[in-house]
């Protein structure tokens, strides 16, 4: 069994019609936290393949997509404040 990575994800796309690709793109791959922002649990090889998609879809000179990793020791001082998202349907766990 592979590691998984957890990715935070995201984006600001010019475009709508990009916007809605990238959105379901990244759908498939984690869950959204906020309107832009997805967290993901990926291995190496699928982060790899989902930023080779994703860099297909974007239009480099008008849009962005920033994918920040976030280390295991980092990931227990997350902090949120108000509604925490439901992560029920996570690709991952932390532990």
């Amino acid at each position: 069994m592979s590691t998984l990575y957890l990715v935070v994800i995201s984006y600001d796309i010019a475009h709508p019609k990009r916007l809605n690709r990238v959105a379901k793109v990244l759908e498939t791959a984690g869950v959204r936290v906020q309107k832009s922002v997805f967290e993901c649990g990926l291995t190496p090889d699928a982060l790899i393949a989902l930023r080779l998609r994703l860099r297909r879809l974007i239009n480099p000179h008008e849009d962005h997509i920033l994918i920040t990793p976030v280390c295991g020791r980092c990931r227990y001082h997350i902090q949120w404040q108000g509604k925490i998202p439901d992560a029920s349907n996570a690709p991952y766990w932390i532990v």
